[in-house]
């Protein structure tokens, strides 16, 4: 099923236990509008509440840009908490997110990519942070997020030179988990996809929460040591240990 919004915005589409996220206005290299943030936020409550959905896919429309990230002309008006705060809620779902850049990555788009969890990229695109040059000193999770999924020395690089980066760089620095030629994008998404569905669901969601709050330095022993114990114990963890027992 897909929902449908106003002219442009995103749109939401879910079979297989599988969400598509896709960024709709192509003519104009995908950007968000500020109408677009409670859209957004709607969606990703969909994707909670749909039954069986396992993995959410975020990707652009077109062969270009993936996405331009914030309308430019609404940063002064309209750059307020709530663009951060739907980063946040992308970031904090408790399901696998892969993004699939079918394209190039400007300004908050690259924010939004660093939320999820995978992100697959084509030959020729790149990326780049125009912050600096706009004058715009960046909101702190965002900068929260350079720095532990890109290094410090990335997160310098894009933040203090406003460079653009090519495919090869956002490979090495750890900001695409894979480099593909287009004609491989597809099946190289779905690989990923394949893989998450044939995991378990409430380990993988447990997780992915306790990586991300590692890498933020908010590590809980008790509760992963507690997570740990409740899946030794789990059904779900004998019945696949069994599958694989058996000639």
């Amino acid at each position: 099923m897909t929902h449908m919004n106003q002219a442009g915005s995103p749109e939401l589409s879910i079979a297989g236990g599988v969400a598509t996220l896709r960024f709709c206005r192509p003519e104009e290299h995908n950007r968000i509008d500020p109408d677009d943030l409670p859209v957004l936020m709607r969606h990703f409550e969909r994707v909670l509440v749909e039954p069986g959905v396992r993995v959410l896919l975020v990707t652009g429309s077109g062969e270009k840009t993936f996405s331009s990230g914030y309308t430019v002309h609404a940063i002064r008006e309209h750059l307020d908490d709530r663009l951060e705060r739907m980063l946040d809620t992308l970031e904090s779902l408790p399901l696998p997110v892969i993004c699939a850049l079918n394209g190039s990555a400007y300004g908050g788009a690259i924010d939004l990519a660093l939320c999820c969890d995978f992100r697959i990229g084509v030959r020729g695109a790149r990326m780049f942070m125009p912050a600096a040059k706009f004058g715009l000193h960046y909101y702190p999770g965002g900068l929260r997020r350079y720095v532990t999924r890109l290094g410090l020395n990335a997160a310098k690089k894009l933040f203090l030179t406003a460079q653009a980066l090519g495919d090869e760089e956002m490979l090495r620095i750890g900001f695409l988990n894979e480099l593909v030629e287009r004609a491989q994008f597809d099946a190289t998404v779905q690989a990923y996809v394949k893989a998450i569905l044939e995991c378990e669901p409430k380990v993988v969601a447990s997780m992915k929460l306790f990586l991300n709050q590692t890498a933020d330095g908010a590590i809980d022993l008790a509760a992963q040591r507690a997570a740990f114990a409740e899946s030794l114990r789990s059904d779900e963890l004998a019945s696949r240990l069994g599958a694989l027992a058996k000639p």
